[in-house]
């Protein structure tokens, strides 16, 4: 048994194709939103454990962004912590034992292939397409907000009108073609940080099903852990380089401006 490279479609909503992947993505978001509402509807100045949980992860997340990115590090708070958890969460939810065992089966070309109903959002490159614009657009919002228009379009397109007028034409030119390759390194971000994700995690659901095939008990388990590292380790590189893309793009906002 192999893992498609793409999403199978297991329902259609009108004209509407739901894969699998994406019915993980609802059901990850039904998960989430259950357990924030459970956290919060009761908050108390003793919070209980789940309470005191989510209270830990928010203020380590806060203290850890704020070492990077200084005070203004707190709007970026909600965008990074949102992209960790949801990924973590897509990420090792994928990896419950007997999920892929959970399907149906459909006749394709004259045969008869299983369908899982349930697989890891992120082994879709369609999600991790969509976090990853998320992400680079958001970026460019912050370096808006933080530094208006002009500083914003300066980040890309220095000033050359400094010395001689030969100094400006040669500058110039060169700024228009640094400030081209700045606009096109925005979009291979979102190649960077989509493939990287989708790769590693596509890779780890291959592996644990060629292992399965061999022995469905004892020999998936060292790979299991393994892939559950993994899925903490990725989701924690995008969030962060997600960060940095910010961080950068808003350096040298004074604090106190807006």
């Amino acid at each position: 048994m192999e893992v498609p490279l793409a999403a199978e479609t297991i329902g259609h909503i009108g004209k509407f194709a739901v894969t699998n992947s994406l019915l993980m993505g609802w059901v990850v978001i039904s998960t989430l939103a259950i357990l924030s509402i459970f956290a919060t509807r009761k908050l108390t100045k003793v919070p209980g454990k789940l309470q005191n949980v989510l209270e830990l992860i928010i203020e380590a997340a806060d203290n850890m962004i704020r070492d990077l990115a200084g005070d203004k590090g707190r709007a970026f708070l909600p965008l990074v912590l949102t992209f960790f958890i949801f990924i973590m969460m897509s990420n090792l939810m994928g990896l419950l034992p007997g999920l892929s065992a959970i399907g149906f089966w459909e006749k394709l070309e004259g045969h008869r292939v299983f369908v899982p109903l349930l697989r890891s959002g992120n082994s879709d490159l369609n999600i991790t397409l969509g976090l990853g614009l998320v992400s680079v657009v958001m970026t460019q919002y912050f370096g808006i907000k933080y530094k208006g228009l002009y500083g914003y379009f300066k980040h890309y397109f220095h000033n050359p009108l400094s010395g001689g007028i030969a100094f400006v034409i040669a500058g110039l030119g060169i700024g228009i073609f640094v400030g081209v390759l700045e606009v096109i390194s925005e979009f291979v971000k979102i190649v960077s940080l989509s493939f990287r994700l989708f790769g590693n995690i596509y890779a780890g659901e291959a592996v644990l099903t060629t292992v399965s095939g061999i022995s469905q008990y004892i020999a998936p388990l060292p790979f299991l852990m393994l892939e559950s590292l993994v899925a903490v380790v990725q989701a924690a590189v995008f969030s962060l380089l997600t960060l940095v893309f910010i961080s950068i793009i808003t350096a040298g906002h004074e604090e106190g401006a807006h």
